[in-house]
């Protein structure tokens, strides 16, 4: 497919009054402004902080020293341009244009990068822990092969690096839009691996820092591949096209922007003792990536509110670019303290003590006080990725409903209610006691599923997100794909006909549970923090499907009858009873050597609490089922007694027709009856 033409004069020769850079040239010389500005960051912060002095004990020489950080800030820059031009791509260009190969060809290009530094990073990273003698010989071979098959941060290196390699094959190979969208999802999940090792086991609040860093990552390679591909793209979109393809990115970017600094302020509180430690070469480092970073948001307000309009003028196009040069180098900085921090020393005061309790050996964390009736309410534990679902879900659902009145469109008030305690209820089960319990007992985390997968599910299905969506995000008419496309395309999917199904539906939700249990998915939820975030997205989302399929109104390829709906609704109920029995009929501890092993002084025994965990199963679990049943017949009330009036009226304008037709057959056949008989 052609693109559009730039206007006539669109791309016509700047003066040089007009001031600024012109794009080409920045199509040229910005990734050299990214990657000059990312190196000379990081080796000022290297050489300040520390970071490349040699050891005392078992150094592994200036090659390894300098080499990992910089091979770090290769992976990170390469993944970015991977990351964002996928992403961007599928939001602000159309498949089949140049634009949208052109940005398949950065992606291809950066992956390939991609996989070589993620492959020397993980051999420096293996020489830098065990300081091998490196050489041919099979025994250097063979200590390689168990670093990348047995430890983790081998395993994790040689995940990424499998995975950069794919990358680099498949974005070479795909142009169509499902196949991007699956390659963009395959790109976001080869940074979690290098998230998971960004912070030490070592140090308290693991599991916030881990998850604090898998997101500054994963923002922060939208947000900079973002910027990469709208200087790539330049060359081959006209100006206007371009005005509305910059503001696509900008919105794109705003999100990455929160993402980053709420993300980034939570891994700076849990890396630092107190704020005093912001003196040291550690602290000074991140303060230089803080103020770049502020730099970047004020800038993208800027041109955003003043210059992307004004892009299609001449003056205003080269002010804008040459904003955009400034951008790639305050980018460059806060990329180049990110690498050198990696490798930093820091201030300390934030580690596990030596001597550790079992609970701070399971969970990285003190054991907390007892639960108590206040403790139900004032606990927290801060999951920052359901934070960031519920914010923006709350967000994005209150702008669409003002969107819609501000046109003078209603919304009903009670799906804004029930939206809103359901998004509510979310944050309380991920960020509040139950999460700050539920690895210490049973009975909490079962709270917790049930929530999870029943009570939350059943506010956010009466919502009704996607009518929402549908009516209130903007229709496209240029070809590409907005919010609206890809909310309505997903629903519309052969993926989504499967799972929306009732019976598949409560297949997945009556079977997961089963499984989840009594198979080692519960250990690994216990022991991986990925695990427990993979825990919590799947019963949400399998309660979510269960529940839109009796009672959503949201579209969904098929609906059974209400009768049929009613008879799933009884038997899941009882599957669901008789889980809850069977947790309670047991005699031994479920992942014992987790609730068993915490040094709990306070509250029930861990076999009465995993007793008690499964009476919530049986009993609470039951409530909102309940209410399921109670609404689903409701609605078959509602819909008999809408059919009577559609049949009413319809008798109405036929002047009962059908009837006297009926009655004038049945007149003729006994009249028939009566002339055999005679």
């Amino acid at each position: 497919m052609i693109p559009t033409p730039a206007p006539h004069g669109a791309d016509a020769p700047r003066t040089a009054a007009a001031g600024g850079i012109s794009p080409r040239a920045l199509r040229a010389i910005g990734p050299l402004i990214l990657v000059v500005a990312a190196l000379v960051t990081a080796i000022w912060a290297l050489a300040f902080g520390g970071g490349a002095a040699p050891l005392v004990i078992g150094d592994p020489g200036p090659a390894v020293r300098w080499g990992l950080p910089l091979a770090t800030l290769a992976v990170n820059l390469s993944a970015a341009g991977t990351v964002g031009a996928l992403v961007v791509a599928l939001f602000a260009l159309e498949a089949g244009t140049r634009e949208f190969d052109a940005s398949l060809d950065l992606a291809s290009l950066s992956s390939a990068v991609f996989t070589v530094a993620a492959a020397a990073t993980g051999f420096l990273t293996f020489v830098d822990a065990f300081n091998p003698a490196v050489s041919a010989a099979p025994e250097f071979g063979a200590q390689l092969g168990r670093y990348l098959t047995e430890t983790e941060p081998g395993r994790a290196w040689l995940i990424t690096t499998i995975a950069a390699a794919v990358l680099t094959v498949l974005t070479f190979a795909v142009r169509s839009w499902t196949a991007t969208l699956f390659v963009a999802l395959l790109a976001i999940a080869a940074l979690v691996p290098m998230g998971t090792l960004g912070h030490s086991g070592d140090e308290a609040n693991h599991n916030a820092a881990t998850m604090a860093i898998v997101l500054h990552i994963i923002g922060a390679a939208v947000w900079l591949g973002g910027l990469l591909l709208m200087v790539v793209v330049r060359a081959v979109v006209g100006r206007q096209q371009m005005a509305t393809v910059l503001g696509r990115y900008s919105t794109i970017a705003l999100v990455a922007f929160v993402v980053v600094a709420i993300s980034g302020t939570v891994r700076a509180v849990v890396g630092l003792a107190d704020w005093t430690a912001l003196a040291s070469p550690y602290g000074v480092i991140l303060i230089v990536k803080i103020v770049a970073l502020i730099a970047l948001g004020l800038l993208g307000a800027w041109y955003r509110r003043r210059l992307i309009s004004r892009v299609g003028e001449d003056a205003a196009s080269r002010r804008f670019w040459g904003l955009i040069a400034l951008e790639l180098a305050f980018m460059g900085v806060a990329s180049g303290a990110a690498a050198a921090l990696a490798q930093t020393p820091p201030p300390g005061g934030t580690e596990l003590p030596s001597v550790q309790t079992p609970a701070q050996i399971l969970t990285g964390s003190a054991l907390p006080p007892e639960l108590t009736l206040s403790r139900w309410f004032t606990a927290t534990e801060i999951d920052l990725l359901w934070a960031f679902a519920a914010g923006f879900g709350l967000f994005f659902y209150f702008a669409g409903v003002w969107r819609l009145r501000s046109r003078g469109d209603r919304w009903p008030m009670h799906r804004t209610i029930l939206w809103t305690i359901g998004m509510l209820l979310l944050v309380w089960v991920t960020c509040g006691p139950v999460n700050a319990y539920q690895d210490y007992l049973f009975s909490v985390h079962m709270v917790g599923h049930m929530l999870l997968t029943m009570a939350i599910p059943l506010a956010l299905v009466a919502g009704a997100p996607v009518t929402l969506a549908a009516r209130a995000i903007r229709r496209r008419e240029d070809g590409t794909r907005g919010g609206r496309e890809w909310i309505l395309w997903a629903v519309h999917s052969p993926v989504s006909r499967v799972v929306t199904n009732p019976f598949v539906a409560a297949a997945l939700f009556i079977g997961s549970l089963w499984i989840f249990y009594y198979t080692d998915l519960f250990r690994w939820s216990l022991y991986d923090h990925i695990g427990h975030e993979w825990m919590t997205a799947h019963f949400l989302i399998t309660g979510y499907l269960f529940v839109l399929s009796l009672i959503g109104v949201d579209p969904v390829p098929y609906r059974a009858p209400y009768p049929f709906r009613l008879l799933i609704l009884i038997a899941v109920m009882a599957m669901h009873a008789f889980f809850g029995i069977a947790i309670m009929m047991q005699s031994g501890l479920m992942v014992a050597e987790w609730f068993g092993a915490m040094g709990r002084t306070w509250g029930a025994t861990p076999l009465q609490d995993q007793y008690v965990g499964g009476g919530v199963a049986w009993s609470i679990g039951e409530i909102p089922t309940l209410i399921l049943a109670i609404t689903v017949a409701i609605q078959w009330s509602r819909s008999d007694e809408r059919n009577q009036r559609r049949s009413d009226r319809h008798a109405d304008r036929t002047g009962d027709a059908e009837l006297e037709a009926y009655n004038a057959r049945l007149a003729a056949l006994a009249e028939r009856d009566a002339r055999t008989r005679g």
